[in-house]
């Protein structure tokens, strides 16, 4: 194929691939998933795999619309959030078209951007062009910093009065201070996505949601390719939505847990990004990639940050004590 072709994004929790290699399994703490999930008691024998979905989705967009009070009309589906970034791009992007994403960010925006034939730019390198989409990543992986609520609505002024499509990734926020989040906010420049992987602890279930104007997500669901919601993630995402408001309980027992986790990093001397998340940006006294395998050594996969443009950092997730005392001993381990 003629011309430049981008790279595939960089992704963590590869334990499956480790599994393939080394034979045994890992604590896997590079996707930082919930540790206090919601009990969700889903028989996916209920799921009916003799008849196509309803591609509409009507019964399970009226389940996300009482939980965040929205019309259906303003609720898109995707078979991840990785779906929905994609088709936003294509949906919102045209060849010639500037992005604007700040790093260090997730990887999906800029790649999806460019595949839409957009060039992706950082703040300092627009000079007079005016973005058509500016991504943000809030909180942001992979540093955990929550912008809020009254930053993100100024955002969202400046956007609008540039021109400027504002996408905003929420997927953390459930696990964060969710009285940041704007899904509440109505607005023809701005989408605002969320996913259920992390917050459940599902990446086995692709299932990722936005909001938008009524006539923002026609165009997404229009370009969405069809029956993407399995029945499978269809029906464990209605089971997950009666259970939402527990993840404000997730979210306090995370806030306790990085505390603890906080001081045993200052004990061993390391420095890191105050997070408001389940996860932690560590920055490390030598090359992350080094690191890293040590640790794999040692049965822990971490999150090299490498691909973030940070060689010398890894992200951790926040675990439960147990597992947080072996990731810190693997960690101290590997730093001898």
């Amino acid at each position: 194929m003629a011309g430049h072709f981008p790279e595939k994004a960089v992704h963590g929790g590869k334990v499956q691939e480790l599994r393939r290699v080394f034979g045994h399994d890992f604590l896997d703490v590079s996707a930082s998933m919930n540790p206090f999930v919601p009990q969700v008691s889903a028989d996916f024998s209920c799921a009916d795999l003799s008849v196509y979905p309803d591609d509409s989705y009507a019964e399970l967009k009226e389940c996300i619309a009482r939980v965040f009070s929205r019309d259906p009309e303003e609720i898109c589906l995707g078979n991840g959030s990785a779906e929905l970034i994609r088709v936003y791009c294509h949906t919102m992007l045209r060849p010639g078209d500037v992005a604007q994403i700040d790093p260090p960010t997730f990887a999906e925006y800029g790649l999806s951007a460019q595949l839409a034939g957009a060039e992706v730019l950082r703040a300092e390198e627009l000079a007079a062009r005016v973005p058509a989409v500016r991504f943000l990543c809030n909180p942001n992986n992979p540093t955990g910093r929550l912008l809020p609520r009254e930053v993100m609505l100024a955002e969202l002024d400046r956007c609008s009065a540039a021109g400027t499509q504002l996408f905003v990734d929420e997927a953390f926020m459930d696990l964060s201070e969710p009285e940041d989040s704007i899904t509440d906010v109505r607005s023809d420049q701005l989408f605002v996505m969320r996913s259920l992987t992390k917050s459940f602890a599902v990446p086995g279930i692709r299932f990722g949601f936005g909001f938008g104007s009524p006539d923002l997500i026609r165009r997404i669901e229009t370009a969405r390719s069809p029956w993407t919601i399995n029945a499978f993630a269809e029906y464990y995402a209605k089971l997950a939505f009666a259970k939402y408001h527990e993840l404000r309980n997730s979210a306090r027992k995370i806030a306790a847990e990085r505390e603890w986790y906080y001081e045993r990093l200052r004990e061993l001397g390391l420095s890191f990004e105050p997070s408001s998340v389940n996860y932690i940006l560590i920055h490390l006294p030598r090359d992350a990639a080094v690191v890293t395998r040590a640790m794999i050594d040692q049965g822990v996969l971490v999150r090299d940050c490498t691909s973030f443009g940070l060689p010398s950092s890894i992200r951790v997730s926040v675990e439960t004590r147990d597992r947080n005392i072996r990731v810190l001993e693997a960690l101290a381990a590997c730093l001898r």
